[in-house]
């Protein structure tokens, strides 16, 4: 038996970056957390300490935030796509970068009913996300990015049902065919492409995806997120696949007898733990293959 290095790589995470566009009296925000890896040959550095082809992380740090400045900050996946691309082509010793961002909307405060000019609110929905991972130089590099959000909370008040589930001597649970259903949504899409119009991609998919958790008269929260993907996929033939982790943000009907109080489904108690937690992926059946895309710090979880 012998012991060897297995898969590594190394970077800067959360690098928090504000970029502010003063081109007119009218400024534009974008607040981001930027997180890099690089990938290549590294091996002496863990086995002998040889730091020769260690690109340090406070440079990933000092590129990331000007870049912000040299290459721009409006789309996120544009700004990661050449942050990779930079490491890849320019380090010697990378040969793959993988670049994780999230970006932190704003909206313009009203000041008399007017939007201002250079005062933002910081808007309180989902958080935007990217993954870009670059790999290869010259003829044989290969990218792929992965657009998505977190944390988009989405509620409704019926059109909801949860029942003919299997029981056994442990079940407590009553089936009801109206019921609040809410979660707070992450979802993650991969492109084939990179000639995409991604701000407008963006907000076109999550506009499908709220609209179609709205409509679909739900019998399980798996079947809607089946319907929401599916609708994605749909209308954007560009994407490979959609993979989303949906937390079931439980309601349970509140007992107001001891009071004398009928409750006709109005009063509920928000349970935030433990939740039911489910995770599906809807694909193409030719989809091309994901490669590294998804692998997440080198196969590190």
């Amino acid at each position: 038996m012998s012991i060897v290095l297995g898969p590594h790589q190394y970077g800067k995470a959360e690098n928090r970056i504000v970029r502010v566009y003063r081109d007119s009296p009218r400024h534009e925000i974008h607040d981001v957390n930027v997180s890099t890896a690089l990938r290549g040959d590294f091996d002496a550095a863990h086995l002998h300490g040889d730091q020769g082809t260690v690109l340090p992380t406070d440079t990933q740090k000092q590129t990331a935030y000007s870049y912000a400045k040299e290459k721009g900050l409006t789309s996120i996946e544009t700004y990661g796509l050449e942050l990779a691309r930079h490491f890849v082509d320019d380090v010697a010793p990378v040969t793959g970068a993988r670049i994780e961002i999230e970006e932190y909307a704003w909206e313009r405060a009203l000041v008399d009913g007017s939007e201002h000019d250079f005062t933002f609110v910081r808007k309180g929905q989902e958080i935007r996300t990217a993954a870009i991972t670059v790999e290869g130089k010259g003829d044989a590099r290969q990218e792929w990015v992965i657009g998505g959000f977190k944390d988009l909370v989405l509620l409704k008040t019926t059109g909801s049902e949860f029942h003919g589930f299997l029981t056994d001597d442990y079940t407590l649970l009553q089936p009801t065919d109206d019921r609040i259903m809410a979660t707070s949504l992450v979802a993650q899409w991969r492109f084939t492409s990179t000639e995409i119009d991604w701000e407008a991609t963006y907000a076109g998919i999550k506009q499908i995806m709220v609209s179609t958790f709205a409509a679909v008269h739900s019998l399980a929260l798996q079947q809607t997120l089946y319907e929401m993907g599916k609708a994605v996929l749909e209308a954007y033939p560009f994407l490979a696949e959609i993979r989303m982790t949906a937390p079931n943000k439980h309601h349970f009907l509140y007992d107001l007898s001891p009071f004398g109080v009928t409750n006709d489904n109005e009063v509920y108690n928000a349970d935030d733990r433990p939740y039911g937690l489910i995770q599906a992926s809807v694909l193409r059946d030719d989809a091309p293959p994901a490669g590294p895309a998804w692998t997440i710090a080198g196969g590190f979880a």
